[in-house]
């Protein structure tokens, strides 16, 4: 016996280690269920904050938007207040909350899919020979922002209970019954030709301040600042860029307007109201739904990166 352990007791007995292949590596499959848990937790914040703070602006700049006249301090309460015009203060503030179930049902929804859907098609993009990072992120939101059109009925009923007092008296059930669904995606194509180059200019611009302006090879790693400030150029070219296209299909989808093709109301507001209508409510919505898209994107983009980092 001793012999025998002499004689091996010098030699080391290798240790047995399986191969694993990379691609099966927990890690790895944990990286990736993290990194879609963050993309959907960062994005559904970023819309519960959205809404809680920006819903009443948003009826404010649905408002202007629907109205045919022109705007005065004369009429001006009237216009944004609608029949609360003459109320205290407080039922004046209430009648801004119109539609907030819909409008929570559609805003965390579409942030979700938004904010979280767009790196994977960003990263499409980059896998099928797109290098310039300003097209991937430009072409993939603006993929996505066409998608978007599926949750068009949440929007259309949140508009409706927005700008338009004859559905406040309604329930769902009324409304489905009186409109049908197919009314509910009234004005969908005015709502992909304004999403397509809407979201090619806010994700788009908001890549080349980051790319261009700060010199940021990985996004991931902006500051908050950083992205506050690439998010106030991508939504303010957002919400200029689309101005036209986006009075149009407020007033299709507010129900005002009857049966009116899309077309049928550039010719009037042409020869009624003038060019310039189709930018009414430029300034106040610039000033209202900048800060939203920027405050969401910023909210977004933070999270996402952070939350990434903890999955």
């Amino acid at each position: 016996c001793r012999t025998i352990r002499s004689h091996f007791g010098s030699r080391k007995v290798p240790s047995y280690r399986p191969h694993l292949n990379p691609a099966m590596s927990p890690s790895t499959s944990s990286s990736g269920t993290g990194k879609a848990q963050a993309r959907f937790l960062g994005s559904a914040v970023a819309g519960v904050c959205e809404l809680l703070l920006f819903h009443p602006i948003d009826t404010i700049a649905k408002r202007l938007m629907n109205n045919k006249g022109n705007v005065h301090m004369s009429n001006l309460s009237e216009v944004i207040f609608q029949d609360t015009k003459s109320g205290s203060n407080a039922a004046k503030y209430r009648s801004l909350f119109p539609g907030l179930g819909y409008g929570a049902a559609y805003k965390v929804t579409q942030r979700i899919y938004k904010w979280g859907g767009q790196p994977y098609v960003r990263d499409m993009m980059k896998n099928a020979g797109v290098t310039n990072k300003t097209m991937q992120n430009g072409l993939a939101g603006s993929m996505i922002g066409i998608g978007e059109v599926v949750l068009l009925p949440l929007d259309v009923l949140k508009i409706k209970m927005q700008t338009n007092a004859e559905y406040r008296k309604l329930s769902l059930s009324q409304i489905m019954k009186q409109e049908g669904l197919a009314n509910l995606y009234k004005g969908w194509q005015w709502t992909m030709a304004r999403n397509a180059p809407g979201s090619f200019y806010l994700f788009g611009a908001n890549a080349f301040v980051q790319q261009y302006v700060f010199r940021l090879e990985d996004s991931k790693k902006a500051t908050w600042i950083q992205n506050t400030v690439s998010s106030t150029a991508g939504s303010v070219a957002s919400v200029v860029g689309t101005a036209p296209l986006d009075v149009v299909k407020t007033r299709i989808q507010s129900g005002s307007y009857g049966t009116t093709s899309g077309v049928l109301i550039c010719g009037n507001i042409l020869k009624e109201e003038g060019v310039g209508a189709f930018f009414k409510g430029i300034v106040p919505k610039t000033l209202t739904v900048g800060p939203k898209l920027i405050f969401s994107f910023t909210v977004a983009q933070s999270l996402i990166a952070y939350f990434e980092q903890r999955f």
